[in-house]
């Protein structure tokens, strides 16, 4: 009797192991689809490329740069030339070295106000589809009164009361004005995951709320996710170039937007230092495109019905 205890018990055990290893072998199988599909998609896949080339350049860029972001001993105002590819600005600073370092400024600034944005709007947005009631109207009506604000306009006048304007405080005022729209789509989400079998049947066995949405809700939200926090590190990175354009950031730091600012009130275009204003606008346009090419591989793994052959 106490063999055949030993041995049920053994085989009990042996057979857990056996499940959780399944289990973890298979959540890292449909973790490696899930890029396997974002890869095979053609736009994703250029997406891909593009944004890693970036952040090497964001990372590397002052290595990069043929020139010290501190040199101004070069002649002003001058158009591209072999020495200076994208010629020197009216300070005489050599503008593909301005570009190269100031990628930092500009990526950092656009994932780290990504990141709070989605987290905040990943928090708001999950607390009110989930608990409903007075807690869901309560965050939806702060949702659709930030959402009702015009957004630029709204930075501009935080920008405008704040004492001093660096890198922190625009991501505070990107942070503060930039949640609600993701906060929405969120809590939609919420609300059609909360009434799935799995969710309903964890609730009956006594799980607790957080261990619902982090075990249950949440990793079948990934693909929501992530398109959001794209979508704010691009609105992210437009806005710090609209704050800093219009004379609201920090204009002693160098990013991509104090370049167009600085660009601005240099007169480049009317003194045909074309590259100096469109440099830098054109790696915004790029980053901003490769998140967007990024998000149709996403959409195919939430959606197979748009996964290419």
């Amino acid at each position: 009797m106490k063999l055949d205890s030993l041995n049920s018990e053994s085989f009990v055990n042996g057979a857990s192991t056996t499940t959780g290893l399944s289990s973890a072998k298979a959540e890292e199988a449909k973790q490696a689809g899930a890029f396997r599909i974002v890869w095979s998609n053609r736009k994703a896949r250029f997406g891909i490329i593009v944004l890693a080339i970036f952040v090497f350049i964001a990372i590397f860029g002052p290595w990069l740069a043929p020139y010290s972001i501190s040199d101004t001993h070069f002649p002003t105002s001058m158009g591209p030339s072999a020495a200076h590819w994208l010629g020197t600005t009216q300070t005489g600073q050599d503008v593909l070295t301005q570009l190269l370092c100031g990628a930092r400024v500009s990526m950092f600034v656009g994932f780290l106000s990504g990141a709070i944005v989605i987290a905040i709007a990943l928090t708001i947005g999950f607390v009110a589809g989930y608990f409903g009631g007075w807690v869901d109207d309560v965050l939806s009506m702060l949702m659709n009164v930030m959402l009702v604000l015009p957004g630029l306009p709204l930075m501009i006048l935080i920008a405008s009361y704040i004492p001093s304007h660096g890198i922190w405080e625009i991501i505070l005022v990107m942070s503060l004005t930039g949640w609600a729209f993701g906060g929405r789509t969120l809590r939609a989400q919420m609300l059609t995951l909360s009434r799935r079998d799995y969710v309903i049947a964890a609730r009956f066995a006594g799980e607790s709320p957080l261990r619902i949405i982090f075990r249950e809700i949440l990793p079948n939200s990934l693909s929501y996710i992530i398109a959001n926090f794209f979508g704010a590190v691009t609105g992210a990175i437009l806005a710090e170039a609209g704050l800093e354009f219009l004379g609201l950031g920090n204009p002693s730091i160098t990013s991509w937007g104090t370049m167009i600012y600085w660009a601005q009130n240099g007169d480049a275009l009317l003194e045909g230092q074309w590259a100096w204003v469109l440099a830098p606008g054109l790696c915004i346009a790029l980053v901003a495109s490769s998140l967007t090419f990024i998000n149709f591989g996403i959409d195919a793994v939430a959606n197979p019905r748009l996964q290419e052959d």
